[in-house]
């Protein structure tokens, strides 16, 4: 069976991305990091939620399950306006949110966004 991959998402500061980057390097060293970690931080969760609304989150979602897509093609199983959907596509690929494979479609390269909310950052 086959893991799910994730994408690690934080609200936090500097000091605990320089953490966990620490973290990744000494469990590289000693052999207990397998495979590739993806975070994201986001400085606060106003810009979190300003980044991931309820549209993108379904957009996401959409992206996932129909595999690699043409932004048109997307608006249209949406059902939703090509622009808004190329906007959402611009600001969650400079997000790190979504990538663009070798044919440059859009695609979601994880299977789960797992969010971390640190209440002390």
């Amino acid at each position: 069976m086959s893991r799910k991959s994730k994408l690690l998402v934080h609200v936090g500061g500097l000091a605990q991305m320089g953490q966990r980057f620490v973290d990744a390097w000494q469990r590289a060293e000693t052999g207990c990091l397998k495979a590739p970690e993806r975070h994201l931080t986001f400085g606060d969760l106003p810009a979190l939620l300003a980044v991931l609304t309820p549209k993108r989150w379904e957009l996401l979602r959409a992206l996932r399950a129909r595999g690699a897509s043409s932004v048109r093609a997307l608006a249209q199983a949406l059902g939703r306006d090509y622009k808004r959907v190329h906007s959402d596509v611009a600001a969650l690929e400079a997000a790190g949110l979504i990538d663009r494979d070798e044919a440059n479609l859009i695609c979601v390269a994880w299977d789960a966004v797992d969010a971390s909310l640190d209440l002390a950052a």
